[in-house]
């Protein structure tokens, strides 16, 4: 497999400044930040919302990532009818969106009886992209992700579901989210049968904090052909820049499960050699994903339009190698597999 079709190669269009990489092993580019929504429609109102999904248009964003459970208040579907209602707006905004859904998780719904549990079944699989559809105001979704494994029914049952609905054109590619190496393996493998194209990309947890997919996940992924994105770029907040300023200005102990002082420590140097740098460290993790080829695009998750415009800006620093060797010095990886565990 060429190597261009699983790194990214910093594609610029339009004259715009975002970069753009093909997703995984296709021919679909895609913007390097992807937006990620999981806060819209509760944690952030509709009408900031709005504004922030518009301004990541502007600067040239084409990726929107949802999912069929997204909302506040365990009301399963009110990010996916927000992305719906700022769709019917017009103005192009549907038809310039790369637009992401998910399903497995189950969703509180009576009318599924049963089979409203966790899973990857046929019907459940049909149901939830339908009801997808629907909530998102459109009538196909480029990219739809198994959220997690259901080791429970077999890829014939789940591949052939897929295989229907992108005949019915209602979705383009299939993704994962969640998987170990050995699911990407045995989902290709099942697909290379069927003649089926399979996964092109992977949402996993990946940042500074947490590397253990460069052990097995990441370097799977690149021989298969499959993009990575990365889901809590900033560790849960923790490289947000603001973890430890509110661990010293709060009042009382800080409890050992909150913040070892390895940790502690850490997260000091890191603030250190981001000062000295002159970014926040918000968006020098970021870069630090997007330094990576096997990274197609972080998924970003900004709860205004000033944490939207700072990582906007990530996009646009280009980490020195110094640099980098210093943040594995304070953030040590792993080796890939055999070598990070065996002579």
């Amino acid at each position: 497999m060429a190597a261009s079709l699983f790194i990214n190669d910093g594609i610029r269009t339009g004259g715009e400044k975002m970069e753009y990489s093909y997703l995984g092993k296709t021919g679909l580019k895609v913007s390097r930040l992807c937006m990620g929504t999981m806060n819209f429609s509760w944690t952030t109102n509709e009408e900031d919302s709005f504004k922030i999904l518009d301004a990541a248009l502007d600067a040239g964003i084409n990726f929107i990532d949802c999912a069929d459970v997204y909302g506040g208040n365990n009301i399963c579907g009110l990010t996916e009818e927000l992305l719906g209602k700022w769709f019917a707006q017009g103005g192009g905004r549907r038809e310039r969106t790369i637009l992401t859904s998910k399903a497995y998780i189950a969703r509180g719904d009576k009318l599924e009886g049963v089979n409203d549990e966790n899973g990857l079944s046929a019907y459940k699989i049909k149901r939830h992209v339908e009801g997808s559809l629907r909530r998102l105001n459109t009538d196909h979704i480029e990219l739809y992700y198994m959220h997690h494994v259901d080791p429970h029914t077999p890829w014939a049952e789940i591949w052939g579901a897929f295989e229907n609905l992108i005949a019915q054109g209602k979705i383009d590619y299939i993704g994962s989210s969640n998987f170990g190496a050995r699911h990407l393996c045995y989902a290709q493998e099942n697909a290379k049968e069927r003649h089926f194209l399979g996964l092109v990309a992977e949402q996993c947890q990946y940042n500074l904090l947490h590397r253990l997919p460069e052990v097995e996940l990441l370097p799977t992924a690149r021989e298969l052909g499959i993009g990575i994105l990365p889901w809590s770029p900033l560790g849960g907040g923790m490289l947000s820049g603001h973890y430890l300023q509110r661990i010293d200005e709060a009042r009382g102990p800080v409890t050992d499960d909150k913040v070892t002082e390895q940790l502690r420590r850490q997260l000091t140097e890191y603030s250190t050699v981001c000062k000295e740098l002159g970014e926040t460290e918000a968006d020098v993790a970021i870069a630090w994903l997007l330094s990576n080829p096997a990274v197609t695009a972080p998924v970003i998750g900004p709860r205004s339009m000033e944490q939207f415009q700072s990582m906007l800006h990530a996009a646009e620093i280009k980490l020195p190698e110094d640099f980098i060797q210093k943040l594995n010095e304070i953030f040590p990886g792993y080796k890939e597999g055999p070598q990070a565990y065996a002579w």
